[in-house]
């Protein structure tokens, strides 16, 4: 029943000593969050009210045990264990670390059971999340494994999304991950999801380069010819509004890239600094690609203002609600 009148958005807190309660708590203020959604927060109860102590933060809770209890009213916690837990803000931590893999896993399950209809994440550190038994590259990975598909990383924010053609991999190896069925599947990617997820009828792609200046005619390089433009050539035949390949270094500062609905970057570095230099504390990390929704802030677990209650929240508050966008856009299709 509850699943008719609004989503339920479930949040993963991350390390607990990092900014990642924090700026949990500062989102959760709002009153718009509870009034669009149900919100179910993955941690120990009293962790929570303890953070709200010392952020001097008001907020109605209510401990759940089961997902058939949730009060509109409240940020309602189910707790993922009985475990007291010390918070040492700002420090990298083994307690840290099987806390957020703790929540994390807790919240998982309940996407997997279709408890909830969209994960945000709080952010963890890659170091201390490790075990034994838990080799974990990052959000991206662990998600795709779980639910055995190939995501796609898209960052999202009001003025540009931009996808991601290869993630985290050394700049040096970037060349031998591209062929023609990568940059395809990709690509379509991103169309499917400019149009079931964000609503947009007739998106409008740009790609960009491969190599600089695409490659000056073969001056620089011949990647551009050699793989990017036959691609994108086949997908124009296919009736796909897509452009390209163009030069980054001046595709962003001319302000071209408000020509287009998503811009598709080669490489990690190549679209997330002109996408954070633009929107850096509102941008959004989607999981493109799979059957499940996931966020997160565009943020990582800044130890350095831990604790400090400076942390900025726009991005996690940003996070929720493009969950809820998502999730509601899905329905309609």
């Amino acid at each position: 029943m509850l699943k008719n009148l609004k989503p339920i958005v479930g949040i993963s807190v991350g390390d607990p000593n990092g900014i990642g309660i924090e700026v949990i708590l500062k989102s959760l203020k709002d009153p718009s969050v509870l009034e669009k959604c149900f919100v179910v927060v993955f941690s120990n109860f009293e962790l929570i009210q303890n953070q709200m102590r010392f952020f001097n933060i008001h907020l109605p809770l209510k401990e759940v045990d089961d997902f058939n209890s949730f009060d509109s009213r409240c940020v309602n916690i189910y707790s993922i264990n009985n475990n007291e837990i010390t918070v040492s803000h700002g420090k990298l931590t083994d307690k840290g670390g099987h806390y957020s893999r703790d929540s994390l896993f807790k919240a998982v399950k309940a996407l997997k059971n279709k408890s909830i209809d969209a994960l945000v994440t709080g952010p963890i550190n890659k170091k201390n999340i490790q075990s034994d038994d838990f080799q974990f590259k990052g959000h991206t990975d662990f998600l795709d494994n779980e639910f055995k598909g190939k995501s796609l990383m898209f960052m999202v924010s009001k003025d540009i999304k931009v996808a991601l053609l290869t993630e985290h991999i050394p700049l040096s190896s970037v060349k031998d991950h591209l062929n023609e069925n990568l940059i395809e599947f990709r690509i379509k990617q991103v169309f499917k999801s400019l149009l079931s997820d964000f609503g947009i009828k007739r998106p409008k792609v740009a790609v960009l380069s491969i190599d600089p200046h695409v490659g000056d005619q073969g001056v620089i390089g011949n990647d551009d010819e050699k793989l990017l433009k036959p691609v994108l050539n086949k997908l124009m035949a296919e009736s796909h509004d897509i452009k390209g390949p163009f030069a980054s270094d001046s595709f962003f500062g001319s302000h071209s890239y408000k020509n287009f609905d998503a811009i598709v970057a080669i490489y990690h570095d190549q679209g997330l600094i002109p996408f954070k230099t633009l929107t850096f504390g509102k941008g959004v990390n989607f999981t493109a690609g799979l059957d499940i929704v996931r966020t997160s802030p565009d943020h990582g677990t800044a130890y350095d203002i831990s604790g400090k209650n400076i942390a900025n929240y726009d991005s996690f508050k940003s996070a929720i609600f493009t969950s809820i966008e998502i999730v509601k856009n899905r329905g309609k299709n």
